[in-house]
């Protein structure tokens, strides 16, 4: 009887025990399922973040960031942007910019280089900027060209076309129309100097500054620009 009894009790204890490890496996499974969930959530926030242009007060290029950005703490920065609450668009503003694609011919006179500047976030892009009052969109390729890359002897051959992009900025909806000129370089000698806001700057083969590029619309007009070049029609 008390053999039955400590089996009885044995049985017991190891149901109690298998039912207090799968509660504990149950609360571990739902611990990581929240942190996966927050996790997913920073870095949608993050990526989404990172998807806006900064905005400086006296010139806008891309990803650079503002004085109150870099003085915040990437904590501050993260937690800001999961927890923030969308504020709803008050006002469309529409940002008129313009730029070119810069190219050289090769020694040899066979193909072409792409000058790219790198922005602040690592991107390869082409040189751009803002429409200022009293500037045509001709005006503005030509004075951010040498701005940004310090290139004066440049030739702007023909319109390639326009993009088109949009963002939010707080509670404006910025809609930005970007107008694209194909450059030549004109002095070999001349040396590109970029800006301090940029990473990088340099020429590259057609090949891989097309490779490089991150904007599928630049891209698009890249391919244009050097089928313009190598049949002469500027």
């Amino acid at each position: 009887m008390m053999e039955r009894q400590r089996l009885v009790n044995q049985r017991l204890r190891e149901q109690a025990e298998r039912r207090r490890r799968l509660l504990l496996a149950n609360q571990q499974r739902l611990r990581e399922a929240k942190a996966r969930a927050m996790n997913q959530r920073v870095a949608t926030a993050h990526i989404q973040e990172e998807a806006e242009p900064r905005v400086a007060r006296l010139k806008v290029p891309e990803a650079l960031p503002t004085e109150n950005e870099v003085k915040e703490s990437p904590f501050k920065k993260l937690t800001s942007a999961v927890f923030r609450k969308k504020v709803p668009i008050q006002e469309i503003v529409r940002e008129p910019t313009s730029g070119g694609i810069v190219f050289r011919m090769t020694p040899d006179e066979k193909d072409i280089e792409v000058l790219l500047i790198q922005d602040s976030k690592g991107r390869w892009t082409i040189p751009k900027g803002h429409i200022e009052p009293g500037e045509t969109a001709k005006m503005t390729a030509r004075r951010e060209i040498e701005e940004e890359t310090g290139l004066k002897n440049v030739n702007i051959l023909s319109w390639l076309g326009k993009i088109h992009f949009k963002y939010r900025r707080a509670d404006k909806l910025v809609l930005m129309t970007t107008q694209i000129y194909l450059v030549q370089a004109m002095d070999a000698k001349e040396r590109p100097m970029g800006e301090k806001w940029m990473k990088g700057i340099q020429w590259f083969p057609f090949a891989e500054a097309l490779n490089l590029i991150e904007y599928e619309d630049i891209e698009k007009l890249m391919l244009i620009a050097k089928k313009r070049v190598r049949a002469g029609d500027f």
